[in-house]
């Protein structure tokens, strides 16, 4: 078994251990969820003198025992799985994970991947707030073009998830004609996933604004790829051409610091929510966690850059485990998550 590999099957029996499908759902009076919900779980190590570790692993309830990624060696996109959109009903809300959800009658979009056998499909959940850390990056580029000065509005919409300060930050990127750009950007640099879509001008990016579920997409190994290129003490990326850049190192620095202001440790960390009843200890919290969360009812999502002494690895989560499944109203999800967190934690303190 090859070092990848290995992470895998870590990471694998880590989100076994969980057993997720038994999770307590708010929508069904507490009674298990019953199914395995969407997890799409992503994780790249660093350790001195070694060559990066990778792994994606990805479950849902049509692949409840959990399956792997495959990625070349020069950790490029996924190359077996094809992914499908979420999708919206006529409420504008998804309709796939309502208990019950009938999925053969559901006509689903593919987002990107293989179209024909052997390519698995996989529902790529919605990445909530987590879409913020893509509109961050999207200002940076705008910054580094000489287009605007940094807005105040970036740090509350990264640190506190301000929607409003995200509204800011999305009509600026409209305002000086970066959203086509950033999009662009993404895909040339092999990100195919990561899409800012149905966005407006008046800064719209929620479901109310024809933007938001089924239209706004990432998955969890786009997203860590992407935190690679946001993170200077990581070796060059593999996947692209020598010499390539996302950002100039001033405002790569600038955008990861604000990140590493992250006040919401409460989905793969949890030192936000700590003294609530039955609380569980996650993985590090920032600074140490640089990283940016996302959760609504039905999804919730955290990726970031982990950095503390010799620790050095990327995370990044997507899942249909939202705030209907926490345990108590200042919760943003199960204790599941950062109980997974610690594992995560642990599996990459022992890849170091």
């Amino acid at each position: 078994m090859n070092e990848h590999a290995a992470l895998a099957a870590a990471l694998l029996d880590a989100v076994r251990r969980q057993d997720f499908a038994t999770t307590a759902d708010g929508w069904q009076q507490g009674r298990p969820l019953g199914l395995m919900p969407a997890i799409d779980l992503a994780v790249v190590t660093f350790a001195p003198g070694r060559a990066p570790r990778w792994a994606n692993v990805l479950f849902s309830r049509e692949h409840p025992g959990g399956v792997v990624a495959r990625i070349g060696a020069d950790a490029g996109p996924v190359r077996n799985v094809r992914f499908d959109a979420d999708q919206r009903d006529d409420r504008l809300e998804s309709p796939l994970w309502a208990p019950g959800a009938d999925w053969s009658r559901a006509r689903f979009t593919p987002l990107w991947g293989p179209q024909e056998p052997p390519g698995l499909r996989f529902v790529a959940p919605y990445p909530a707030s987590l879409l913020k850390l893509m509109v961050a990056v999207g200002v940076a580029l705008a910054v580094d073009g000489g287009r605007c000065a940094w807005p105040d509005a970036l740090e509350p919409m990264i640190t506190v998830s301000s929607n409003e300060a995200t509204d800011e930050c999305v009509a600026l990127l409209h305002r000086v004609g970066t959203v086509d750009e950033l999009n662009a950007r993404l895909q040339a640099l092999a990100l195919p996933t990561l899409r800012l879509l149905h966005t407006t001008p008046a800064g719209g990016w929620r479901n109310k604004d024809g933007a938001g579920v089924g239209r706004i997409h990432m998955t969890a190994w786009d997203s860590v790829r992407l935190l690679w290129l946001l993170d200077a003490d990581a070796p060059p990326a593999p996947w692209l051409p020598p010499g390539t850049t996302l950002l100039a190192p001033a405002t790569r620095d600038r955008l990861r610091g604000v990140l590493a202001r992250q006040q919401q440790d409460e989905i793969l960390s949890s030192g936000a929510l700590r003294g609530l009843p039955g609380w569980v200890s996650g993985g590090p919290d920032a600074p140490a966690f640089a990283h940016k969360t996302g959760t609504t009812e039905n999804y919730a999502s955290d990726a970031g850059i982990v950095r503390t002494g010799e620790l050095h690895y990327l995370v990044a989560v997507l899942t249909t485990l939202g705030r209907r499944f926490a345990p108590h109203e200042r919760c943003a999800t199960t204790w599941r998550l950062p109980a997974l967190g610690a594992e995560i934690e642990r599996i990459a303190r022992a890849a170091a």
